[in-house]
């Protein structure tokens, strides 16, 4: 098995554009809505590829952004409390809960 990520340079520039956009209009606020919608975006372009058949299946994340708002407001008292620091470790939480909700199809 190996893993494909089908990521365009325009979808990428779409991406972060829109998140600069709603960082700059929240002033931060949407940056910790951000590494949810980043997980999903990337792990949704991903598809595993079966070696000896080369068969492709898609995965896909299950995952929504405001279903979590306890876990982003918990977070960002952490993140306050710390001085920044601790966004560092919710990136890394947040890819951890996107990998644990995802499934191939």
């Amino acid at each position: 098995m190996n893993i494909k990520a089908n990521l365009s340079i325009l979808d990428i520039i779409g991406h972060l554009l829109i998140w600069v956009v709603l960082s700059i209009i929240t002033f931060g606020i949407a940056l910790f809505f951000f590494p949810y919608s980043f997980s999903r975006f990337v792990i949704n372009r991903t598809s595993v590829v079966d070696l000896v058949t080369g068969a492709e299946r898609k995965m896909v994340c299950d995952i929504n952004i405001f279903s979590n708002i306890g876990h982003i407001i918990l977070w960002m008292i952490i993140s306050i409390l710390t001085v920044g620091l601790g966004y560092i470790f919710y990136f890394y939480r947040v890819w951890n809960y996107a990998l644990n909700n995802s499934r191939i199809q």
